[in-house]
C-alpha cells in the first residue's frame, strides 16, 4: 500500500490519496484542541519526569496570565465567547497536573523535595519559607478567596445575566424585526443581530455552568492536599522507613507546593471570569472604563484627600504615607477640576450678539510684566527663529540650567519678543519691566574680546564686552584663528547675549527669587527632607522671612544650594528671633565653609584685606550694636575708596578681593561696599572655618 501526498496544506485541510482513494484531512488548527485534550487526559495515566512537570506548571501559570490579560482588554463579553471552554480546559489541565505531580510525590518523595520538579520545590520553600503551618494557612486563604469570594460572585453574576438575557430575548427579537420592517437595517444586519442575541444568552448560560468547574477545582485542590499529606506520611514512614519529621519535610512540603502552584493560576482564572461577566458597556476595555469613570469625579477625590489627610494627622499614624496619598489625591482632583473648567470655559457662539467695539478696554489689555525679558531688534530675530536653528534659544536654556546649578534655584523663564523701536542690531534685557542691560551685536560677525594680554590689534569696529566691560572688536568669521593666536577671546553674537544675560542674572539674583520660586524651593527640599521642612517652614519661620533671608544671601552673591544647612540653621535660631538680618548672619556662619570655598576655592590659606585696629574701633563705635548706625561721610568715603583700591590690587595679582571684619559690623560694611566695590566680598571672623589660616595682604587705614 502506498501513500501519496498530492497537495500542500490548504486552508480547508490536506488532500491525501491512499490506495487510489482521495481523502480530505481536517486542518491542523481543528486538530489542536482534540490533541490537547488527549494529552491532558494522558497526563493522568502516564508518569512524567520532573523536568516535564516544571515545563507544564510554568505553562499553566503563563496560560492563566494570558487569559487574565485577554479578559482585561476585551471590550465585549462576546469578544471572548470561548471563555467557558477555556475554563474547562484550564481546569482539566490543573487537575491532570495535580494527578501527575501526586504520582511523582508519592513515588519519589523519599529522595528529596525536588522529586516532583523545581517549580513545586520553589513554591514550597520560597513562597511560604518552608514552613508547614504557613503553607497550609496561605493555601486555605487562597482557597477561601477563590471559592467563596471570586468564584461565587462570578457565578451569581453569570446566573442572573443568563436569566435576564433569556427574558430579554423576545423583546430584542421584536426590536430587530421592527428595525428591519422600517428599513433601518437590511436582512444581513438583522441576521447578525439575531445571532448576537442568541450568542449572548448562550454565553452567560455557559458561564453559569462553567463557574462550577472552578468551584469543583477548589474543592478538589483541598482534597488532593489532604490526600497527599496523609498518603505521603504513610508511604514515607511505612514503606521507606523515614522518620516522621523527615517524611513531613519531604512529602508535606511538596504537597503544599503542589497545592499552591495549582491554586494560584486557578485564582487568576477566577478573577478573569469575574472580569468577563461583570462587564457593563461595550465602548471600552476595563482599563479605559476605570480611567473614565472612577477618576472623573474631582469632588470625590478632593473629599478623599481631605479624609486621608485628617486620618494622617491622628497621633500614632504613619504621617508620611497618609500625607503623600492625600497630596496625590488632591493633585488629581485639582487637575481634573481644572480640565473640566477649561472644557466648559469656551462659551457657545451667539450669532445675534453684537460685536464688541474694538476700541473698548478690557482686562485682556492688562498684560502681566515679564520677570525676565529679552527684546531684540529685527536683525536679531534670526537668532531666535526656530526655523533657522534658534541658536540663542539653546544658549538661554543652557544659561538657566547653569544658573540653577550654581546659585541653587531655577530662575524665571526668559520671555523674548521683538521691539521695532530698538536699533536693528540692538537688544535689551529687562527685569520686572525695568531695563537692566542693553547692547548691540552683529549676527554673522564675531566679537574678539581683549582679556588684557593681546599681542596685536585687529581691524574692525571697536566695542566693549557688555557683560564685563572689556575692550573688544568685531571681526569677520575668517579672522577667528588670527584673533585667537593674538590672544583674543572670540565669541559669536548669540554667546555675547547669553553671557550678558548670565552676568545680569547673577548680579540681580535676589530680585529673581520671588515668592513663587521660594515656594518651589520649599517643595523641592520637601522631597528629600520632609521632616525638616515640616518643622521649620512655615512652622518656625514664615515663608516671607525665609524668602528675605535667601534674598539677603543672594544680595552678597552667596549661593543657596545648601538649603538643608540653611533650614537647619533657621530651625535652630528661628525660636529666638524673626529678624531676617539676624537670621541671615546665623545662616552665613552655618554655611561658612561653603561660603569661603565659593570665594577662595580649595585654598587653605586665605589672603584677605583687613582694617587697621584704630579704624576698626571707630567703625565698631559707629556701626556696632551700641552705635547709632551713622558714619561720618569723610570716614565712609575713605573706607570705601581704600577697600576698592585694595580689591583691585588683589585681583590684579590673581587673588579674590575679600575684606575680613568683625561680625558686629560685617552687614553694615557689606552694604556700604556694595555699590563702590561690588566684587569685594566682606567676611566675618566667625565665618572662617577653623581648618583655614589667614594671611593679611593689605591693611586699610594703616598709614593713619
Amino acid at each position: 500500500m502506498s501513500t501519496l501526498l498530492r497537495a500542500p496544506a490548504a486552508p480547508d485541510g490536506l488532500k491525501v490519496s491512499i490506495a487510489g482513494v482521495e481523502l480530505r484531512m481536517p486542518p491542523l488548527q481543528s486538530l489542536a484542541v482534540p490533541v490537547i485534550i488527549l494529552m491532558i487526559l494522558a497526563m493522568m495515566i502516564l508518569p512524567l519526569q520532573p523536568i516535564v512537570l516544571d515545563l507544564l506548571f510554568t505553562f499553566n501559570i503563563a496560560l492563566a496570565i494570558v487569559v487574565l490579560l485577554v479578559s482585561t482588554y476585551t471590550v465585549r463579553p462576546l469578544d471572548f465567547a470561548v471563555f467557558p471552554t477555556v475554563l474547562l480546559v484550564t481546569t482539566l489541565l490543573r487537575l491532570s497536573l495535580n494527578v501527575a505531580s501526586t504520582r511523582a510525590v508519592l513515588m519519589n518523595g523519599h529522595t528529596g523535595t525536588d522529586a516532583a520538579g523545581h517549580v513545586i520545590e520553589a513554591f514550597a520553600n520560597f513562597v511560604v519559607g518552608g514552613n508547614f503551618a504557613v503553607g497550609i494557612i496561605v493555601f486555605a486563604i487562597l482557597t477561601v478567596i477563590n471559592f467563596i469570594v471570586v468564584t461565587k460572585g462570578a457565578g451569581r453574576i453569570a446566573e442572573v445575566s443568563a436569566r435576564f438575557a433569556l427574558d430579554a430575548m423576545p423583546g430584542k427579537q421584536m426590536a430587530i424585526d421592527a428595525d428591519l420592517n422600517a428599513g433601518v437595517i437590511d436582512q444581513d444586519e438583522a441576521r447578525r443581530r439575531r445571532a448576537e442575541v442568541g450568542q449572548e444568552a448562550d454565553f452567560f448560560g455557559s458561564m453559569d455552568g462553567a463557574s462550577k468547574f472552578v468551584r469543583g477545582d477548589a474543592i478538589a485542590g483541598m482534597l488532593i492536599l489532604a490526600i497527599n499529606i496523609v498518603g505521603g506520611l504513610v508511604i514515607g514512614v511505612v514503606q521507606h522507613d523515614l522518620s516522621i519529621s523527615h517524611a513531613a519535610n519531604n512529602y508535606v512540603l511538596m504537597a503544599i507546593g503542589d497545592a499552591l502552584v495549582a491554586q494560584i493560576p486557578a485564582l487568576v482564572i477566577s478573577v478573569a471570569a469575574g472580569m468577563i461577566v461583570s462587564r457593563v458597556g461595550n465602548d471600552d476595555d476595563v482599563g479605559g472604563q476605570l480611567t473614565k469613570q472612577l477618576f472623573n469625579a474631582p469632588r470625590a477625590l478632593g473629599i478623599a484627600a481631605f479624609v486621608v489627610a485628617l486620618l494622617g494627622s491622628v497621633p500614632g499614624m504613619p504621617h508620611l504615607s497618609f500625607f503623600l496619598l492625600a497630596g496625590g489625591c488632591g493633585y488629581l482632583a485639582w487637575r481634573m477640576h481644572r480640565k473640566q473648567l477649561q472644557a466648559s470655559a469656551a462659551p457657545a457662539p451667539v450669532p445675534d450678539e453684537p460685536a464688541r467695539d474694538p476700541g473698548e478696554a478690557s482686562w485682556d489689555d492688562v498684560a502681566p510684566v515679564d520677570a525676565l525679558g529679552l527684546e531684540v531688534g529685527y536683525k536679531l530675530i534670526t537668532l531666535v527663529d526656530k526655523e533657522r536653528g534658534a541658536e540663542l534659544l539653546a544658549r538661554i536654556k543652557g544659561v538657566r540650567k547653569k544658573f540653577a546649578q550654581e546659585v541653587g534655584f531655577l530662575p524665571p523663564a526668559v520671555h523674548i519678543r521683538d521691539n521695532l523701536e530698538l536699533r536693528p542690531s540692538a537688544y535689551r534685557l529687562t527685569l520686572k519691566g525695568a531695563v537692566v542691560g542693553e547692547a548691540e551685536v552683529y549676527p554673522g560677525m564675531l566679537m574678539a574680546i581683549d582679556p588684557g594680554h593681546v599681542t596685536q590689534k585687529l581691524a574692525g569696529p571697536t566695542t566693549t564686552d557688555p557683560a564685563f566691560g572689556l575692550p573688544a572688536v568685531w571681526i569677520e568669521p575668517g579672522s577667528r584663528e588670527q584673533a585667537q593666536v593674538a590672544g583674543y577671546t572670540v565669541v559669536d553674537a548669540a554667546t555675547v547675549i547669553a553671557t550678558h544675560l548670565h552676568h545680569l542674572m547673577q548680579l540681580h539674583a535676589s530680585r529673581l527669587l520671588g515668592r513663587n520660586e521660594t515656594q518651589h524651593l520649599v517643595d523641592h527640599v520637601r522631597e528629600y527632607a520632609p521632616k525638616l521642612v515640616e518643622e521649620v517652614v512655615p512652622k518656625l519661620v514664615p515663608v516671607a522671612v525665609f524668602q528675605r533671608v535667601l534674598q539677603n544671601l543672594l544680595d552678597e552673591a552667596v549661593h543657596v544650594r545648601d538649603l538643608r544647612s540653611i533650614l537647619e540653621s533657621l530651625g535652630e535660631h528661628g525660636t529666638r528671633t524673626q529678624d531676617p538680618a539676624e537670621l541671615t548672619a546665623e545662616v552665613r556662619r552655618a554655611i561658612g565653609p561653603a561660603l569661603v570655598q565659593q570665594v577662595f576655592g580649595p585654598a587653605r590659606e586665605l589672603d584677605v584685606i583687613a582694617i587697621d585696629p584704630a579704624l576698626e574701633n571707630l567703625l565698631l563705635q559707629a556701626l556696632g550694636p551700641a552705635g547709632n548706625g551713622a558714619l561720618e561721610p569723610g570716614v565712609a568715603d575713605f573706607v570705601v575708596r581704600s577697600a576698592a583700591g585694595a580689591c583691585e590690587e588683589h585681583e590684579s595679582q590673581g587673588v579674590p578681593g575679600a575684606l575680613l571684619v568683625p561680625d558686629a559690623i560685617r552687614t553694615a560694611l557689606a552694604r556700604l561696599m556694595k555699590k563702590a566695590a561690588p566684587r569685594l566680598r566682606v567676611l566675618g571672623h566667625s565665618e572662617i572655618p577653623e581648618t583655614h589660616t589667614i594671611r593679611i595682604g593689605r591693611i586699610i587705614g594703616e598709614a593713619q
